[in-house]
């Protein structure tokens, strides 16, 4: 139950009311909407311009209140991320949640984190020490773990690196109960994370090439058993859905 809204002009101003006790941030809304007696503060981000989306060098940086269909529909989105977040969420919770809400949010079935993992991205947080707001860099694979309370202002992702992503799952429309996404730069470096299972989406490899990569996706789901797949089960498909996405590169 949201008993106090607040609506922040300055980052300084938000940084300061999140301090506060059961404070957290509104973005999208999409989960404070959900019912509950709790009693919470909101911290509405909306007059704070977070919500670009900047081409940067080689990089895509996306503002933390940029929603997921604007990220979606933008130019500069891989086409392989675009299909991952289509499955995050249906198209009228896409435009109003945003990206830093869904990785806040998400768990180890949620296509978008499992994406945002392969490529290796960067988030920016503010951190508010001793009256002064400064900004932290921090890898997603750092992040995802303890999902640090630091507000999010910004993430990037690579252009500069192959992307593909492959899933399997109960119907199309449905979250994967197997998903495989990875990223390959010209250096040859080879990054493959997993979803489809538990609270985070897991990193299965990251090396300077591609050598054992149906391996690494076997290990890494040796013991990934609940209702919806038996370990066996996610392991021979995760292989598959690697070679799938390395497959790609080459087509």
């Amino acid at each position: 139950m949201i008993t106090t809204y607040h609506r922040p002009q300055t980052l300084d101003e938000a940084l300061t009311l999140l301090t506060q006790p059961n404070t957290v941030p509104l973005g999208g809304g999409t989960l404070l909407s959900q019912p509950t007696t709790d009693p919470v503060q909101v911290v509405d981000l909306q007059s704070l311009g977070l919500d670009s989306l900047t081409k940067k060098g080689n990089d895509l940086e996306i503002g933390a209140t940029c929603t997921l269909q604007s990220l979606l529909e933008s130019e500069y989105c891989p086409a392989a991320l675009k299909g991952a977040n289509k499955l995050e969420a249906p198209i009228n919770i896409r435009n109003t949640a945003t990206v830093a809400g869904a990785l806040v949010s998400s768990d180890g079935r949620s296509p978008f984190a499992t994406s945002l993992l392969a490529m290796d991205a960067k988030l920016e947080q503010a951190i508010f020490d001793n009256s002064t707001v400064n900004s932290r860099i921090t890898n997603i694979g750092e992040f995802l773990p303890l999902r640090s309370k630091n507000l999010i202002t910004k993430i990037a992702i690579p252009l500069n690196a192959k992307f593909a992503f492959e899933f399997v799952s109960k119907t199309p429309a449905d979250k994967p109960i197997v998903a495989a996404a990875l990223s390959q730069w010209n250096s040859g470096r080879t990054r493959l994370a997993l979803g489809g299972y538990g609270k985070s989406p897991m990193l299965a490899m990251d090396g300077t090439e591609a050598e054992g990569l149906d391996t690494a996706a076997r290990n890494a789901y040796h013991e990934a058993n609940d209702e919806w797949a038996s370990a066996e089960y996610r392991m021979d498909v995760a292989a598959t859905l690697a070679k799938r996405c390395l497959e790609s590169f080459n087509a």
